[in-house]
């Protein structure tokens, strides 16, 4: 872990980390203009990952997004609708647009405890059934002991495989790797976990699965926004970043937002390298925009 920190010269700093999130903290309300909301709107990955989801509630999920379009037409869509594997089709052959992309969980999703094979070959069904981007899960239970090339295969197979699948298919696949950040805790475990997803061909490191008690938080996002800069700085290829579990409402969203711009900078503020992923965000996204009540997700 620590030769992975060393590589890229990166100590987390808890001080200067504290202090700058609570200067973000103490302007947000005069951040939260609607150009940033309606930006935050486009970064969603709306998200429907329940146990009890079936073809027809992801049937209704794809119909909002589609009457979003002509109801809100002065609005952006989200980037994409993100569901277990099974439903990539359904997503896949119900929306209109093909500005909004179908992002499937795989690899096991939400704990990555498994046999390889199996997270190999769902990653490979979701993008055979239409799946755009893909989101694992880093194999923590290697990562956690210390079995940092084991973590590191596994990312690798699994990349190795939504790339052979996306290049069947006529299209480049998105691979985002989830850190767990509220298992990891402490902020050099999330910097080499951030550091080593990278290196293994992320597209996206993101916080969380929304399945642990502890999800995104402030501190976690930072210290992955600054290892992003520091890969970049290091091999001039840009990651992105995508927060997920718990963000409910727009002061949150605006809060990782501009975490994310004060450390990146406005080039990534766009979908192709900020995301989140959530359930409940664009109500209240809309809400904040409209200055009224609005419940249409």
């Amino acid at each position: 872990m620590e030769s992975l920190l060393e590589k890229y010269g990166y100590t987390p700093d808890a001080e200067e980390i504290s202090k700058s999130l609570d200067v973000i903290a103490a302007n947000i309300d005069n951040m939260a203009s609607d150009d940033v909301l309606i930006a935050c709107l486009s970064m969603m990955d709306l998200t429907t990952l329940r146990t009890e989801d079936t073809p027809a509630s992801v049937e209704k999920l794809v119909g909002k997004v589609n009457s979003f379009m002509k109801e809100y037409s002065d609005y952006p869509l989200p980037a994409s609708i993100c569901v277990y594997p099974n439903f990539a089709s359904t997503v896949r052959k119900g929306l209109v647009s093909s500005d909004v992309h179908v992002t499937c969980v795989a690899g096991c999703f939400p704990s990555s405890q498994s046999y390889l094979e199996i997270k190999v070959r769902e990653c490979e069904m979701a993008v055979e059934n239409g799946a755009d981007e893909i989101d694992i899960v880093l194999a923590l239970n290697s990562f956690m002991c210390g079995d940092y090339e084991s973590a590191r295969a596994e990312i690798r197979a699994m990349r190795a495989a939504v790339d052979a699948a996306g290049a069947k298919a006529g299209r480049k696949v998105v691979l985002k790797v989830i850190l767990e950040t509220g298992l990891l805790v402490a902020p050099e475990k999330i910097a080499a976990a951030s550091f080593l997803a990278m290196e293994e061909g992320a597209d996206f490191i993101k916080t969380s699965t929304g399945k642990v008690p502890v999800n995104a938080t402030p501190v976690a996002a930072y210290v992955m926004c600054e290892c992003i800069r520091k890969y970049y700085a290091a091999t001039g290829r840009k990651v992105g970043f995508k927060a997920a579990g718990g963000i409910s409402n727009a002061k949150d969203a605006v809060s990782y937002y501009m975490i994310a711009k004060t450390i990146l900078g406005n080039e990534w503020m766009n979908r192709d390298l900020f995301r989140f992923g959530v359930s409940r965000l664009a109500n209240s996204l809309i809400s904040s925009i409209e200055h009224k009540n609005v419940v249409f997700y």
